[in-house]
């Protein structure tokens, strides 16, 4: 049997390739939108990809199962699970708990395992040849390393009320199959530590049902109630691209046929793009962008965020531009169609040459924490952080809306006060507070620092959440 797993840092996602060596046939599981490591990894191990399958209709990438399905001539296997509102709305195999298919000699059994959303499966892989008894499963977004997924994001993220309790007791159901598995089974999970999948995913990639009987939260609690609680207490927050990647994944995402080349813009170009309202996303490090940006752009840098991010901030149906190196381009293109933002129109590489054709580039205010400290009377203090963070110590006075909510309760930032935004270290805070300069706001400036630098000078820090910043951070 072969066997690969593959991990994508930005996303935290997990996709794998397994493939039986006597009769070359190979099965790729929750693949990304950019497929070509699948078939040239495929071509290296002389396998042909025969079959495609996913856990679920994911929310937080954009699937790549009918992308690689179309691409290699592969059978499309999906969920048939979870009544008729959660139904692929596009062509496959369907599948349901009991059922079985075989890749070469490779026996796929098939698990129902609803929680995390309704249709969830899981797939049982027993590799015949060498026993009748499975070796490991692939768990999605079912079960992760330490912990299991939320229940909640139907309800935060796509709107559809009333999931979140139901999703939690098929969780607690299904958690009982799971318990069921021998323990020597191995766990490969859909997502590591990162995702906003779960709460307190493991970075080890990889797990065994035994381990986490003994190791993961959710399976060392018996009573429903108990276990629905914990559940549903201290989830991130899912970013708002996730309501989008849910449509686009049920539907179909298109066909791309190919990574895009996204254009090297002209100067002409570029300034006939900014004149038609066209957002700048400017993909340089905090201190190149607190130095000297064109007016208006959002600095979502190029980090292992910047999916995420990306997400967070950019509009589906809106086009975006992006300033970056050229080395880097190809990155962030793949980084962008994994997540479904196909709207880029084109780059730049030199904000010099920018600048030097007439456009004044604004620079960031900064603050720093001794500053503050000695003028806090002065300042609105913006915590741009999660709420959870937020209610584990916060500077006195601060009120907390996430980074990613800062449009929509843009009138509740006070316009008649110099506003100090802060993250942990500054680099939410960078792009939250090209936000607010993007939204109009001209009384801005970011901390440096931010809150460790403030709790490492020693200076007062709260905890809990008065009502104001409750209502403000939900």
């Amino acid at each position: 049997m072969f066997f690969q797993h593959l991990y994508e840092r930005g996303l935290a996602q997990a996709s794998y390739l397994v493939g039986c060596q006597a009769t070359g046939e190979a099965l790729v599981i929750d693949p990304r939108r950019d497929i070509d490591e699948y078939l040239e990894l495929a071509e290296k191990h002389n396998l042909r990809i025969t079959h495609v399958a996913e856990t679920h209709i994911h929310a937080d990438f954009l699937s790549g199962a009918r992308e690689l399905a179309t691409a290699a001539g592969a059978s499309l296997y999906l969920s048939d699970e979870g009544g008729a509102d959660w139904q692929y709305a596009f062509n496959h195999v369907g599948l349901h708990d009991g059922d079985h298919f075989m890749v070469g000699n490779l026996r796929i059994d098939v698990l129902h395992t609803p929680g995390h959303t309704p249709e969830h499966i899981s797939f049982l892989l027993t590799d015949t040849p060498a026993s009748d008894r499975p070796v490991m499963i692939f768990t999605g977004d079912f079960v992760f390393v330490g912990d299991v997924g939320r229940p909640d994001l139907l309800e935060k993220a796509a709107g559809i009320a009333g999931t979140r309790e139901q999703g939690a007791r098929d969780m607690f159901r299904s958690l009982k199959k799971f318990r069921t598995l021998p323990d020597y089974v191995q766990v490969w999970p859909g997502h590591g530590a990162g995702s906003a999948c779960g709460k307190a995913l493991g970075a080890v990639p990889s797990s065994t049902v035994g381990y986490e009987k003994i190791a993961n939260w959710a399976l060392r609690i018996d009573d429903e109630k108990a276990f629905l609680e914990e559940l549903l207490t201290g989830q991130p927050e899912p970013p708002k691209y996730f309501a989008m990647m849910k449509a686009l994944n049920k539907t179909g995402p298109t066909v791309l046929g190919g990574i895009p080349h996204p254009a090297r813009l002209t100067l002409t170009q570029f300034e006939t793009a900014v004149k038609q309202g066209v957002t700048v996303v400017d993909t340089r490090d905090k201190l190149s962008f607190a130095g000297g940006h064109f007016p208006g752009s959002l600095n979502i840098q190029d980090n292992a965020a910047f999916s995420t991010w990306a997400g967070w901030m950019l509009s589906y149906d809106h086009p975006f531009l992006l300033v970056a190196s050229e080395r880097r381009i190809g990155n962030l293109t793949r980084a962008l169609i994994r997540i479904g933002l196909d709207q880029m129109i084109g780059y730049v590489t030199d904000m010099d040459r920018i600048g030097d054709a007439g456009h004044t580039m604004r620079v960031m205010d900064q603050i720093s924490v001794e500053e503050l400290y000695a003028n806090r009377e002065y300042y609105h203090v913006l915590d741009v952080r999660g709420e959870a963070e937020f209610a584990a110590g916060h500077i006195p006075g601060a009120v907390n809306i996430h980074a990613g909510y800062l449009q929509d309760h843009f009138e509740r930032i006070p316009q008649d006060r110099t506003v100090v935004v802060h993250c942990v270290s500054g680099d939410r805070s960078s792009l939250a507070t090209s936000r607010l300069l993007a939204l109009g706001h001209r009384n801005v400036r970011n901390l440096t620092c931010g809150f460790n630098g403030w709790r490492q000078h020693g200076f007062p820090v709260e905890s809990g959440m008065t009502q104001e910043e409750t209502v403000l951070a939900a």
